[in-house]
């Protein structure tokens, strides 16, 4: 605060008013906040204050009862002095600003909210200050406005290239699922996701695209693909059922990545389901010595068919077990040849191989072509946000 003095335009101080008050300031200067209080206190009784006095008292109290520790003072001092005709808008955003902080840290919410709200339209750009916008209104249980704000919070800082706070998507996350809003549920999730990759995250994102309406079944295997690739796959039954799915779909070789995996962690091969474990295990291993026998004719037997579907697949059999180049040649030829019953699935499953194979920009291209409503651009979508390590 500035010293306190006289000005031929402003309002001055009386002398008896200004005395104590110039003894506070020096006190407040070296950080006794206990004098000043008291001199501020000595100078508030004094007969028939001017509403200048009035104000310049409130000033300095609020600061000095910030410095003391005593925030319900502090505050009730800022709101004194905003509610003075003698304040200026330079100064009510400094004040609102103050307030806000205090009011916040008094947990008074919904007053925090207001202050934020007049400091930001009176041009405050703070963006310690404005983030504490949505959090108030939250914890005053306006998870309508928080939301809002934060909708437009997390819009702004990804136009200007920064990363939105896990805090922050959290909270974006939770005010859908307070106001039941599904549709605003899955669109923070995801970027949940997006920043901050983590298992669970993952996992609930995935299950609740699996679990939209019209989302079809025959998409089930590449659900697990999608948990696979971000470590969603965290219990026994997962990788069971990624198994089965696959080799219910023709690739074994793609089984036996589920079924190894779940070795790997100590889910398989645990518990009372031990033997079903193994006998899987047992199965998938017999598959593929089956499949390895007749993958060259099959191949050779795709290739003659006047659609593209079987080439797709085996191409997706060959992605299955690893070997990449080959697979994605035999796709992308049987996509080339068109008459495919479900084109869709077919641009989602070559995307997908690319992404194993390291080549995540051109999965992009194929994922975005993608735009079934039976879940596959659901998934495409997600595939998109993937980051598998090369």
């Amino acid at each position: 605060m500035a010293a306190l003095g006289h000005a031929a335009d402003k309002p001055s101080l009386r002398p008896e008013v200004s005395k104590p008050l110039q003894e506070a300031q020096t006190a407040l200067q070296a950080k006794d906040y206990a004098t000043a209080l008291a001199k501020i206190d000595e100078a508030g009784k004094i007969a028939k204050l001017t509403p200048y006095e009035r104000y310049i008292i409130s000033r300095l109290q609020a600061v000095s009862a910030t410095g003391a520790g005593d925030l319900e003072t502090a505050l009730a001092a800022y709101e004194s002095a905003l509610a003075s005709s003698q304040m200026t808008d330079a100064e009510k955003l400094q004040a609102y600003d103050a307030a806000a902080k205090i009011a916040y840290a008094e947990k008074k919410y919904e007053k925090a909210s207001e202050y934020i709200g007049e400091y930001r339209r009176l041009g405050g750009t703070s963006a310690q200050t404005l983030a504490l916008l949505p959090q108030a209104l939250y914890l005053s249980n306006d998870f309508a406005g928080a939301q809002k704000e934060l909708v437009a919070l997390i819009a702004e800082l990804e136009k200007a290239g920064q990363t939105p706070t896990e805090v922050q998507l959290q909270l974006l996350l939770s005010c859908a699922n307070k106001l039941g809003d599904s549709a605003g549920y899955l669109p923070a999730l995801q970027k949940l996701a997006q920043y901050y990759p983590k298992e669970t995250y993952w996992k609930d994102l995935i299950l609740r695209t699996a679990g939209k309406p019209g989302f079809s079944e025959q998409l089930m295997l590449d659900v697990y693909r999608l948990m696979k690739a971000t470590g969603a796959l965290d219990k026994a039954d997962d990788f069971m059922e990624a198994a089965q799915y696959a080799l219910k779909a023709g690739f074994p070789g793609e089984a036996d990545q589920y079924v190894k995996l779940g070795y790997e962690r100590g889910l398989l091969g645990q518990g009372e389901d031990a033997d079903r474990h193994r006998q899987l295990r047992d199965t998938v291993a017999r598959k593929i010595k089956e499949d390895q026998k007749q993958l060259a004719e099959g191949e050779k037997a795709a290739a003659a068919l006047a659609t593209g579907d079987a080439l797709v697949a085996t191409g997706l059999n060959y992605v299955g077990y690893q070997q990449y180049d080959k697979g994605i040649s035999l796709m992308r030829r049987g996509i080339d040849k068109g008459g495919l019953k479900r084109a869709d699935d077919a641009r989602l499953h070559l995307g997908y191989a690319l992404m194993l194979a390291g080549k995540p920009a051109e999965a992009g291209e194929l994922f975005k072509s993608v735009s079934g409503d039976d879940g596959s651009a659901d998934l495409a979508r997600l595939w998109m946000l993937v980051r598998i390590p090369t």
